[in-house]
């Protein structure tokens, strides 16, 4: 007996779902297809559903206006179509759309509300057990991240050999209990002793993934899906062409309607050995036809970056390729990419055997102040060793450095920006200078902001001459100590005398 139900209204950019309970036939993943279109005065979309297991099969949809929809649904394997309409109330508190590029090199909700990215990554928190992924959201809840980089595919790496808590197909995985960090190969995966259907999908896996999405959402967090990855003992990163397509289509239908998405094609996808660029091409087509919202879409590096010129790309999403330098070359990425430019890895606090993963947290710090001042992101990670295993950068849970506060602390300088974002000042020495990166016909000498770094150097007192005319505000910014002092304001030539120590900052403002 079919049935079908549907939500009758929802605020702008908020999910409609609609319930159809159909007889199965064959494989319903593969052998019935279920599709809506949904039409309002101000546009029309064909959409993509999916089928959540015991007999449902799902179509939602994202509206992006505040008007009466109408739909139609059609179940391939039936003659029956379902029709209907719903109505769109204005969105709600903290809902501002999904986000967009803007201004070239930045972004904004679709709202036009600016959105400046502060990252973390947890590559797979949501695949723990309940009580740590309620730790994680309460440790986000306190306003250190606006953005958080993970997988749909469980992770194999050092100090994550654990089991998921659920896995993405039927089937069973491995033996694990031998596995260790010294007798795996980390980058080509082990598939002996899988038993997968890679023609079916476990359902409670994606719900449990589509939960964490709305948790995140409450926070205010936008949700930064990593689609594949190379850390794998289940042979999820080793799938055929047609799996891979499969399994695209299955996430991109679920999960498209959710306003805080991004899509990671991949982490690290030059570690992917049996993946090509033919193949990175394919699956970003797959995104563009079958997101009909056209979410913010990257890929990330590991050694080599991805040409982020292509246009498929809405940004560029870095992971450093040097020991020391990432965060300084940001204007030479923006001006090459002529992209936003997020650095997804500049390296994390902590205090394990690898490279990447054991700075201090003044130096994570520096980097995110040195990203944000030449016009970019910086995103955060952490890596202390702990006896229980238990990393914030793959499990998530508690934070236990010292740069979170002061990531926080910097978020709340940039949110205060009279523009969409900033951009560096070439041409002065001893300090990184930021200013409002707008378009400014002729030769402009003067700005009505600066943001100035002064990083690892520290002055004793700096001087500035700006015009004859204009009076500016000035405040001495402790970017470690996270403390703001008003100096008050100065016409002509002024000096600012400086405590002579690392991580200090000006914030210069035209009264």
């Amino acid at each position: 007996m079919e049935s079908f139900t549907f939500t009758e209204r929802v605020e702008r950019w908020g999910v409609f779902e609609c319930t159809l309970t159909a007889q199965i036939q064959k494989n319903p993943f593969t052998d019935q297809k279920i599709q809506g279109t949904f039409t309002s005065r101000s546009e029309q979309k064909d959409v993509d559903g999916f089928y959540d297991g015991n007999g449902e099969f799902r179509v939602r949809f994202m509206p992006s206006f505040e008007e009466t929809y109408t739909f139609e649904i059609s179940l391939d394997s039936t003659e029956v179509t379902w029709e209907g309409e719903f109505s769109v109330s204005p969105a709600g508190k903290g809902n501002h759309g999904p986000v967009r590029v803007a201004d070239t090199f930045h972004f904004a909700y679709e709202d036009g509300t600016p959105h400046r990215p502060i990252g973390t990554t947890c590559y797979v928190w949501e695949l723990q057990s309940e009580e740590l992924q309620k730790q994680t959201l309460k440790t986000l809840s306190e306003g250190y991240f606006n953005k958080i980089r993970f997988c749909i595919f469980p992770k194999h790496y050092d100090y994550n050999l654990n089991e998921p808590i659920s896995y993405p197909y039927e089937g069973t995985p491995m033996d694990s209990s031998v596995l260790t960090s010294d007798n795996f190969n980390l980058y080509t995966g082990k598939t002996e002793g899988n038993s997968w259907d890679f023609t079916r999908f476990n359902p409670e896996h994606f719900r449990g993934i589509e939960r964490s999405i709305l948790a995140l959402q409450e926070l205010g967090i936008e949700a930064d899906i990593i689609v594949m990855h190379p850390y794998d003992r289940w042979g999820f990163s080793s799938m055929s062409e047609e799996e891979d397509d499969l399994y695209w289509t299955y996430l991109l239908s679920r999960l498209s309607a959710f306003r805080n998405v991004w899509w990671s094609l991949a982490n690290e996808y030059d570690l992917m050995e049996t993946k090509s660029i033919a193949d990175w091409e394919r699956y970003a087509n797959l995104i563009t036809v079958h997101d009909p919202y056209s979410h913010l879409r990257s890929i990330h590096n590991c050694k080599n970056f991805y040409d982020f010129s292509r246009p498929w790309i809405t940004h560029c999403s870095i992971q450093r390729t040097q020991m020391y330098v990432c965060s300084e070359e940001v204007d030479q990425y923006r001006t090459r990419y002529k992209k936003p430019v997020v650095l997804d890895e500049i390296g994390y606090e902590g205090t394990i055997q690898h490279g990447w993963g054991n700075l201090s947290g003044k130096e994570l710090v520096r980097r995110f102040w040195e990203a944000a001042c030449r016009g970019g992101y910086g995103g955060h990670g952490e890596t202390y060793y702990r006896e229980d295993r238990i990393l914030w950068w793959s499990h998530g849970g508690v934070l236990h450095g010292e740069s979170q506060e002061r990531i926080r602390f910097l978020r709340e300088i940039i949110e205060d920006i009279p523009t969409t974002g900033l951009k560096y000042l070439p041409g002065r020495s001893d300090e990184i200078c930021a200013i409002p990166d707008i378009f400014t016909p002729g030769s402009v000498k003067v700005y009505d902001y600066y943001l100035i770094y002064y990083g690892y150097t520290r002055p004793s007192f700096k001087e500035y001459y700006f015009d004859d005319e204009s009076t500016f505000s000035v405040e001495v910014i402790d970017t470690w100590d996270m403390r703001v002092e008003n100096r008050g304001t100065f016409t002509g030539k002024f000096r600012i005398d400086l405590p002579g120590k690392e991580y200090m900052a000006l914030r210069i403002r035209r009264v």
